[in-house]
């Protein structure tokens, strides 16, 4: 990646801190990150910044003169979860385009039905949830940017720091807690490093528009979620249930086409069990 000038939203969550580590590591260049609240990282290019404070986001931006911007604050977690990823977004997006600064925003498969899998680069969003719809107009945005790449991708987990995901099953059954895997529920996870990797190409790529980026192996939320409780030596299970998802709730088959992306980028798109393979105990 050439020397520019970066900056990362989102930087408390869990993908936000593994591109500012990445970033730490192997850059010299000016970079910034902000979060909402706490700063688990510590590092000095931090900023406490609320996006939904459109004068603020504002100020910030323009006062750092970013070259790319890498959006990836606002997940189904969030507070106020709504307005931080539509208004965010929204205030992200202006700012970005008054700097001329390139931006890289991090969607989801979430905003599909899971009716039609696989789901290329064409394919319209029809969410069924609060958070699909969230970042379905949090596309819809980003798409007026000049210089922009929407990032569609899915289940992140990591190998070395357990994903959110993953903790929260892990304290529930060893608290004897009831948790449950759906049987008929089909991602693209992607390991960390590999969206991380991804993001920090696509600064530099010239490529504008929607850019599926996930694990090219599709597997059910049971099997993957059996997986990380055996990787992080989570035995306690009687309070475990796999079943099919009767709910209507949530799309079934998210199932993307990472084609296009497997051809335009450097950045190998491993599945689980390749990425399992490499990262042997």
């Amino acid at each position: 990646m050439s020397s520019l000038r970066l900056l990362i939203t989102g930087g408390s969550g869990y993908l936000g801190r593994h591109l500012v580590r990445n970033v730490a590591a192997g850059r010299s260049e000016s970079f910034r990150y902000t979060t909402f609240r706490a700063d688990p990282l510590g590092l000095p290019q931090g900023e406490q910044l609320d996006l939904r404070d459109g004068p603020a986001v504002t100020r910030f931006v323009a006062d750092f003169a970013p070259d790319a911007v890498i959006h990836t604050a606002g997940s189904n977690r969030t507070p106020d979860m709504t307005a931080v990823i539509v208004e965010g977004t929204r205030h992200i997006v202006a700012a970005s385009a008054a700097a001329g600064a390139r931006l890289v925003h991090l969607s989801t498969d979430s905003i599909f039905d899971g009716t039609a899998a696989p789901y290329d680069e064409a394919a319209a969003p029809a969410p069924l949830n609060e958070y699909g719809q969230a970042k379905a107009m949090a596309e819809a945005l980003v798409a007026g940017h000049p210089d922009a790449v929407i990032v569609r991708t899915s289940l992140i987990y990591g190998l070395e720091e357990i994903d959110n995901g993953t903790a929260w099953m892990a304290e529930a059954l060893r608290a004897g807690q009831p948790v449950t895997l759906f049987t008929n529920q089909r991602r693209n996870p992607v390991w960390v490093e590999t969206i991380a990797a991804a993001c920090l190409e696509l600064v530099d790529h010239p490529y504008r528009g929607v850019l599926n980026v996930a694990g090219r192996q599709a597997i059910t939320r049971a099997a993957f979620g059996l997986r990380l409780l055996d990787w992080w030596g989570v035995t306690e299970r009687s309070s475990l249930s796999l079943t099919d998802d009767m709910s209507g709730r949530w799309p079934l088959d998210c199932e993307l086409d990472v084609s296009l992306a497997s051809r335009l980028l450097q950045t190998p798109l491993r599945g689980v069990d390749e990425v399992f393979k490499l990262n042997v105990h």
